[in-house]
């Protein structure tokens, strides 16, 4: 079941984990989809694309690396700008499916299917970045 943004704020003072991202249903959306780009990165890798595979791979973690990461702040608003650079990052996630789609190196469904759900994790880090407002 999918928690808002503001139950996720309430759930994550209820835990005593000092990791309260792996709680963050914007941290777990954040992995699936990473799972998905990392897929497609080791693909480009057996065929070769050794830079575009690159690439994937460090954006496809950058997204869940900046929610962890902003866990850790010590303000909510260091936390919203760690958020920000997740969803920026969510962009060039989309921005390289493009790219790729058009060299014919993913399928088009992959692409639609993935920026998909890179559409809802950025709505889903806006709701989140809100919860965070003073």
């Amino acid at each position: 079941m999918e928690l808002r943004a503001e139950e996720e704020t309430m759930s994550v003072k209820k835990t005593r984990s000092v990791f309260r991202f792996r709680e963050f249903d914007i941290w777990k959306k954040a992995i699936d989809i990473g799972d998905k780009l990392l897929d497609i990165a080791d693909e480009l890798e057996n065929r070769k694309w050794y830079r575009f595979a690159e690439q994937v791979r460090g954006a496809s973690l950058s997204i869940s690396n900046n929610i962890a990461e902003g866990s850790g702040s010590v303000s909510k608003k260091d936390f919203r700008n760690f958020l920000n650079i997740a969803r920026r990052s969510a962009f060039e996630n989309a921005n390289m499916l493009i790219v790729l789609a058009r060299r014919n190196l993913i399928l088009v469904s992959t692409r639609d299917e993935i920026l998909d759900e890179l559409e809802q994790e950025c709505k889903m880090i806006v709701g989140f970045m809100r919860s965070l407002e003073d």
